[in-house]
């Protein structure tokens, strides 16, 4: 019962805890993020908008800093250049990078729906 109890005491503090935003995510910058995101060379498979490309579709945005932080570290396991991500140590880009990117990503609008695209409705 002991062990029971501890466990989920943790778990709420874990819980707790990514709850709230990091100091990062709390002065995180949109147009940081974007001179970061081209600096990298991000836009090279996921657009400059994030539309992507050879890369994922980024826009819009909803990953918590957290997971994107460790997305952007770990990159894909195996990637290549047919597939998937390599990893981004904090040399090449800063935490607080990581955290300007994710709020450029976030600040950019949702692509419109097709229907809504004269052109694509003859």
């Amino acid at each position: 019962m002991k062990h029971l109890l501890l466990a989920m005491v943790l778990l709420a503090a874990g819980f707790q805890a990514a709850a709230q935003p990091s100091a990062n995510a709390a002065r995180a910058s949109a147009a940081n993020g974007q001179t970061a995101f081209m600096r990298a060379g991000c836009y090279a498979c996921h657009g400059t908008v994030g539309q992507g490309g050879a890369g994922a579709r980024l826009a819009p945005f909803t990953l918590p800093l957290e997971a994107f932080q460790i997305w952007v570290r770990s990159g894909t396991p195996g990637w290549g250049f047919i597939s998937g991500m390599p990893g981004f140590t904090a040399a090449v880009v800063t935490d607080q990078e990581v955290a300007d990117i994710r709020a450029y990503l976030a600040s950019l609008p949702a692509p419109r729906a097709v229907q809504d695209i004269p052109l694509l409705n003859p």
